[in-house]
This record gives structure tokens, C-alpha cells and sequence, in this order.
């Protein structure tokens, strides 16, 4: 038996903070966590991020090893901009409801429908569905790439129809828009928010963009993840209630003890809901084992890789200051 494998083979007994950073040394592995992870995780990481930003983060290490405590779409991107790495993911059933929401087959049918059109991808898919895709977005981006594009080039924007949808009120440009949701997103409930409104009058709403129109109407700010962070550090107030997945709050409460963070509920009147079940399915007895056995494994094929990056690389190339950062919508607090 093998020691470090815990009694009879289980983990019973074991350290599994002290093991991760052991292998992560004898590895020489990077571990990224997205703030939608367990707290135990992001407290873990060498990196906390949003997907594309922890990805760029990776690929200026030294790593031999990332491991991405997300989603498989996350750890394909990370594949796709470090090629000699080796990537794992703890949980390969981790998906995404955003890209099971477009099968690869069906938006290249639904693009063979409308040559005319290009397809402006949010990075929430598949490395297959980036490949068929001209430019990919991230929520911090897709403005400054919307205003790049001349406004009679017709476009096809998925698979997020919530973001999609913003952005065409926003801006007001239409896009032929793919039907896929965020299941997490989808969860919250337009009268338990305005109960809770009510209970905290003056509070405002930071919303991510991926939430449904009749959320973002009640948001006095809608952002990215990141661009959630940097308005809870200085929104006016104490309380700031969240719309979107709610570990984020962990972060907030790490860098603001002083304020009081309120996950936005679901149609039950609370949060649990709106916890993401393909992120809670990482641990860390996952993340061990990933790291002690470097499986389960992302592998790319090579000309697959390459036409993904391809429509990774326009974005950078067109709003590479704004990808992780900044927001999608203008600061409307009017409470103290």
C-alpha cells in the first residue's frame, strides 16, 4: 500500500491541504480556482479568477501542471493557450448548462443557415463551438468588440441569449441570438429580489449579465465577476446585494469584513438554488487525486486547438485591456 494513498487505499486521515502542496510542488503545478468555487478551493489557489483571466494567468507561469478547479470549458481554455502543459480538471462531469445549451453540430447547422452572419461567441462553450466561431467574448469585452464591428455586418451571438439580450438593449444592436441559458442565472426570482430589496432599503443590486431581463431591470450595476468585485469594494453603504452564483461572496467578505454581502434568492426565497452544480462538484479529494494521478486529463487535438485559439485571439487582439476587468453597464447608486 501506498502511504500517501491514506488506510486500505482510501483518503481517510489524510492531510489533503498538506498533500496538495506537497504535489503541487513535486509537480510544479499551478492551481486556479474560479470564484465560483468552494471557499476551501479559492483559498487553496495560487490564482482566483475569472475563467479567460486565470487561463492568461496560467500561461505565464513555469507550470508544468494546471490544475483548473472550474468547469471543463475553463480547463479547455487553459488547454488552448498552453499546449505543452498538461491540464487537469478534478471533475470532469463538471460542465456548463451554457455549453450543453449548443451542441457543436447544431450551431454549425445554424451558421450554415446564415452565411451572411458572423458568430460573436461568448467563451462559455465548447473548444468545438469556439473553433466554428469568429470571435469569442467574454461579458468584459463584448462592448468594446460590439463597437468594432460595422454596424451592417450581421451577427449571430450564443449561446447566452441573457447577455446576448443585454447587450442588444445596451447598445442597440440587433444579433440573431442562440436560445442557451444559465441555469444559475435562470434561478433567481424577480419577487423574492424585490422582497429582499424591500427588507434593505437603499441596498443596491450588482447583477452579472448572464441573469434574465426582469433582474438586470432592478441592477444598479451589471458586470463580469471581476467587475462585480471591484464595485463591492466602492459601492457607497454597507450592504450590497449579489446576483449571481453566491460564493463569490467569499471573496467579498475576505477583502470587506467591515459590509454585509446578500446572495440575490431563488424562487425557494433563499440562495441554495442558485449554487452552480457542475462547480460543486470539484472538492478537494478531487483536486488530490487530479494532482496525484494528472487525470482526469485535457487533450486537444491540434488543429482543433488552433482554430479555437483563432477566435481566441481576435478577441485579444480587439479588447485584450478590457478582457477580466471593467463592466457592462453604468453605476446607478442612488442609496447611501
Amino acid at each position: 500500500m501506498d502511504a500517501r494513498n491514506g488506510i486500505g487505499g482510501s483518503l481517510a486521515g489524510l492531510d489533503l491541504r498538506a498533500e496538495i502542496d506537497r504535489l503541487r510542488k513535486e509537480r510544479n503545478a499551478v492551481i486556479l480556482a474560479h470564484y465560483y468555487q468552494k471557499p476551501e478551493l479559492q483559498d487553496l489557489a495560487d490564482f482566483v479568477g475569472d475563467s479567460l483571466d486565470l487561463s492568461r494567468k496560467a500561461a505565464e507561469t513555469d507550470a508544468d501542471v494546471i490544475a483548473f478547479c472550474g468547469v471543463r470549458f475553463m480547463a479547455e481554455t487553459a488547454k488552448i493557450l498552453s499546449p505543452d502543459k498538461i491540464v487537469v480538471l478534478p471533475d470532469m462531469n463538471a460542465g456548463c448548462s451554457l455549453e450543453d445549451s449548443c451542441p457543436p453540430e447544431q450551431f454549425a447547422a445554424f451558421r450554415a443557415q446564415h452565411p451572411d452572419h458572423i458568430a460573436l461567441t461568448y467563451i462559455n462553450c465548447s473548444v468545438e463551438v469556439k473553433a466554428l466561431s469568429d470571435i469569442i467574448v467574454t461579458s468584459s469585452s463584448a462592448e468594446r468588440i460590439l463597437a468594432q464591428i460595422p454596424p451592417e455586418q450581421k451577427i449571430i451571438f450564443g449561446p447566452d441569449r441573457n447577455l446576448g439580450g443585454y447587450l442588444t438593449r445596451k447598445t442597440e444592436r440587433e444579433m440573431l441570438l442562440w436560445p442557451g441559458v444559465c441555469i444559475v442565472h435562470e434561478a433567481f426570482s424577480e419577487t423574492e429580489l424585490l422582497k429582499l430589496k424591500a427588507e434593505y432599503p437603499g441596498a443596491p443590486i450588482a447583477a452579472h449579465p448572464e441573469c434574465p431581463p426582469h433582474i438586470l431591470d432592478h441592477a444598479d450595476y451589471v458586470g463580469s465577476t471581476r467587475g462585480i468585485l471591484e464595485f463591492a469594494q466602492s459601492f457607497p453603504g454597507d450592504t450590497l446585494i449579489v446576483a449571481t452564483e453566491p460564493h463569490i461572496i467569499h471573496q467579498m467578505e475576505k477583502a470587506l469584513p467591515g459590509k454585509t454581502f446578500i446572495g440575490a434568492p431563488g424562487a425557494d426565497g433563499n440562495c441554495n438554488c442558485n449554487i452552480c452544480p457542475y462547480m460543486a462538484l470539484n472538492n478537494m479529494e478531487k483536486l488530490y487525486l487530479a494532482l496525484r494521478d494528472l487525470e482526469p486529463r485535457i487533450e486537444i487535438e491540434e488543429d482543433m486547438r488552433l482554430k479555437a485559439k483563432k477566435s481566441l485571439d481576435r478577441m485579444l487582439e480587439m479588447a485584450s485591456s478590457s478582457v477580466g476587468y471593467g463592466d457592462l453597464g453604468p453605476v446607478r447608486v442612488t442609496g447611501d
